[in-house]
């Protein structure tokens, strides 16, 4: 089981990449973040585990 703070995590690195993806454009950080989470929710994106074209790194940046 993942406990919050790690679903938060995973799912704040995932927004972020998106959001990059699409150029830091302000009006779509919640667009992303929503996209993000209902990646994880749906079984896309799994806690613990890379997933294909992850940005790995993440930039540690605030998160929500």
């Amino acid at each position: 089981m993942v406990s919050q703070h790690e679903r938060i995590e995973h799912i704040s690195r995932r927004a972020r990449e998106l959001w990059k993806k699409e150029g830091h454009a302000p009006d779509r950080e919640q667009a992303c973040w929503d996209k993000a989470v209902e990646e994880f929710e749906s079984g896309k994106l799994t806690a613990g585990r890379e997933q294909p074209g992850a940005d790995a790194a993440g930039d540690g940046g605030a998160d929500r």
